[in-house]
């Protein structure tokens, strides 16, 4: 059995958010403050249930398993649910990775990379300390740098540096991010620099001048250095490009400005249980009451099929996107 949707997609990629909380206030992320209701820790799925759930997956075909949140290393023991994942890799799975903020990431590294994550993604939208704390809502940019060193010396195989681009706000800082993955590729093999288009959600301030496409992006970068195009799967949602004479890459995510929607491998397990088929659909089904009501492995995983079927052929229009308040902000979503 296989997860294929209306449109012949086949799923294998699942994104679980551990947790809806934490300890950065990203605008573009978080709505402001008081709009927001967080889950109690009785809503969110056990590690046990993130488990077994994650086992039927990998039985349905995922092998790529990437912990987001929130911030997941908000969630306390997160390295023991990473090392039981881990163990999944005797059943198909390939790739455990996580996304972080960096924040607590200096603590933590080691811890998870022992655990079995191999594919690390960290968020750094700026270099400048003031700038970083009028984005994030904190000043600490200071911890985020430690994380990503603390990273590198960890070895990970896959570190990439996830930067949001939004107009006015950052677009200035594309060479800087460059220079410094450049800095720190020369102690290890390969640093990506992935540059992600502004995206609409409830209450982060989105409108379409505020989005850098991909292709103004790739000019700037072209003006001091020499790319070359670099061949993906098919279900990559990055375009990537090496970065000629330098141990460093860069991709552009171009969620607005030229979708990947049909060759979308992916799937989302919210906090909250909640398996969600398409990042801008507000379409979902809890796995989470099916599994507290002792409901049978068939009928949650007849569940997860019937979920697929509402996954949309691709997302409405970017400002259709941002009018739409029936869908989750992105950090209930999972990142």
């Amino acid at each position: 059995m296989q997860l294929i949707d209306n449109y012949n997609r086949k799923h294998s990629y699942l994104r679980i958010s551990v947790t809806d909380r934490c300890n950065l206030r990203c605008f573009y992320c978080l709505p402001k403050d008081e709009d927001i209701i967080w889950k109690p820790k009785n809503k969110l799925l056990s590690f046990e249930e993130i488990e077994k759930l994650s086992r039927i997956f990998v039985s349905l075909g995922v092998d790529k398993i990437r912990i987001t949140g929130g911030e997941p290393l908000v969630r306390n023991a997160l390295p023991q649910l990473l090392k039981s994942l881990g163990k999944l890799k005797q059943s198909g799975l390939k790739t455990l990775a996580m996304t972080t903020n960096g924040l607590l990431l200096a603590k933590h590294a080691h811890a998870i990379s022992q655990a079995g994550v191999t594919h690390l993604n960290v968020s750094i939208d700026s270099l400048q300390r003031d700038r970083f704390e009028k984005i994030t809502g904190r000043d600490q940019l200071s911890d985020v740098l430690s994380g990503v060193e603390a990273a590198v010396k960890c070895g990970f195989p896959s570190i990439k540096l996830n930067v949001v681009v939004i107009a006015g706000v950052n677009d200035d800082e594309i060479l800087d991010m460059i220079e410094y993955a450049n800095g720190l590729a020369q102690n290890r093999s390969m640093i990506n620099v992935r540059f992600i288009e502004f995206m609409p959600f409830v209450g982060n301030g989105w409108n379409i001048e505020k989005v850098i496409p991909y292709t103004q992006i790739l000019q700037q970068i072209e003006s001091k250095y020499k790319v070359t195009p670099l061949k993906a799967e098919p279900s990559a949602v990055a375009k990537d490009f090496a970065v000629d004479g330098y141990d460093t890459s860069v991709s552009f995510i171009t969620s607005m400005t030229e979708s990947f929607c049909s060759t979308c491998n992916r799937l989302r397990l919210t906090a909250d249980g909640s398996i969600k088929p398409c990042l801008f659909d507000s379409s979902e089904i809890s796995l989470r009451d099916l599994l507290r009501n002792n409901t049978s492995e068939e009928v949650i995983i007849q569940t997860i099929l019937d979920a697929l079927k509402l996954k949309p052929e691709a997302h409405e229009p970017a400002e259709d996107l941002a009018a739409d308040y029936n869908n989750r902000s992105m950090i209930q979503i999972g990142g």
